[in-house]
């Protein structure tokens, strides 16, 4: 139990970081108006693609019904505006979480599980790209940990894409399936752990965790061993705060880049989720480090994974990712401004909420490929209908907890308007 409350402190640490992360480069990218002309050109042509369907029929993308839905279509550039809002409004009202939905959602709504984790990470590198300050902190990034970590994120990248493709292209229901799996698993964990500690909190009763804030303040017990361990070449980092500087293994580095391109390239989160946690709790790094080198590790190994291992194979829906790119922009902006007028009780029973029906969802396919590829002998017509309730079960609670923010956000707005 206390191990499994660890990994999930692990794992909700680096999902706030990323959320961090996330609404940076968004607010970013809506103060700088060239930024935003940008945005707008790459999203005329969708727009008129949009247009010119309901005028016209089309046929699949490559005439290979496996890869739909890949053309213009209104439906879908709406549902993509609908995933990035979503996501964009857990991840700035919650401060976490919003990332883990996006995937699990292209897939709620059709799109294909390989195509919906490369335009995942299409979109974060884009992002990453049109909103980074990474300017402002390049003197926090330690060059040589940051070498190291990508030598090994690249590579990892290379190996989540393999394994994805090599998936997809021996059947597509298998890469469906363990695509849904994985997130079922992380989505499952996460979702309970933090409903356990909503419930908690509701009692009055104060759960004991680690926090980063006792933790950063000195060295782990699992850095202080991974510092001790002497592997040429050693890397030395820190060495503005601590004395002489505090001393890696550039193998260690490298092993953990290789477990953020080996997530981010299976389920295209970007890896940034774990990035965080690892360099602080794992390597020993001070935050101020960590976050310059997480932002150059989310642009490189989000763009390498994305460009690499996805967009070169035809695994990229553009239209898509300009969707969710809009849609995110503003559901966050909103999100991180209803934080200041809701209680934080409230915030955490949705967090729980959000995973939780993401884990339904994911689960809730499962007896369907499986019935598909011939491994169950279930009635497919039950199969169906519990794969129908699941989407039902995400979708309602997306949709609630979005009105939700959205009335306290109108309600309070001449408020919000004061305190800006």
């Amino acid at each position: 139990m206390n191990f499994g409350r660890q990994v999930y402190q692990f794992l909700l640490e680096g999902s706030k970081a990323y959320a961090k992360w996330d609404l940076e480069v968004s607010t970013s990218i809506l103060k700088n108006r060239k930024k935003l002309l940008i945005l707008l050109v790459l999203a005329v042509p969708v727009l008129a693609g949009c247009i010119l369907e309901a005028f016209a029929a089309h046929e699949m993308l490559g005439g290979k019904a496996a890869y739909a839905p890949a053309f213009y279509t209104t439906t879908i550039f709406l549902a993509s505006i609908a995933v990035g809002l979503a996501a964009g409004l857990i991840t700035g009202c919650i401060g976490a979480g919003g990332g883990f939905i996006i995937t699990p959602a292209l897939m709620a709504v059709g799109v294909k599980g390989i195509l919906a984790v490369g335009t995942d990470l299409f979109h974060i590198f884009a992002k990453a790209i049109m909103g980074t300050t990474i300017h402002k902190k390049l003197g926090n990034v330690s060059g040589k940990l940051a070498i190291a970590f990508l030598i090994g994120s690249i590579a990892g990248t290379f190996v989540g894409g393999f394994i994805n493709k090599g998936l997809y292209n021996k059947d597509p229901l298998l890469s469906e399936l363990f695509i849904s799996t994985i997130y079922a698993l992380l989505l499952g964990f996460l979702g309970f752990y933090a409903l356990f500690d909503f419930l908690r909190a509701t009692r009055g009763t104060q759960v004991q965790t680690q926090t980063t804030q006792s933790s950063t303040a000195g060295l782990t017990g699992l850095s202080v061993k991974m510092q001790s361990l002497s592997m040429p070449p050693m890397i030395t980092f820190d060495e503005d705060l601590v004395p002489g500087g505090r001393r890696i293994s550039g193998w260690i580095v490298a092993a953990g880049g290789v477990v953020v391109g080996l997530l981010a390239a299976i389920m295209g989160v970007g890896g940034g989720f774990v990035t965080f946690p690892m360099f602080v709790y794992v390597f020993g790094v001070s935050s101020m480090t960590t976050v310059g080198t997480d932002i150059l590790q989310i642009i490189f190994t989000a763009g390498f994974a994305a460009v690499g291992q996805y967009a070169i194979y035809g695994y990229v829906f553009y239209t898509l990712a300009i969707g969710m790119l809009l849609g995110s922009l503003l559901g966050i902006q909103i999100g991180a401004l209803t934080t200041k007028v809701v209680k934080g009780v409230h915030i955490r029973g949705f967090y729980a909420m959000s995973i939780i029906a993401g884990f339904i969802n994911r689960v809730s396919v499962l007896p369907k490929k499986l019935v598909e590829m011939e491994v169950l002998n279930w009635n497919p017509t039950l199969v169906g209908a519990i794969e129908q309730v699941g989407n039902y079960v995400f979708w309602a609670v997306v949709a609630f907890f979005g009105l939700w923010v959205f009335s306290k956000f109108f309600v309070n707005l001449g408020k919000l308007r004061g305190e800006a």
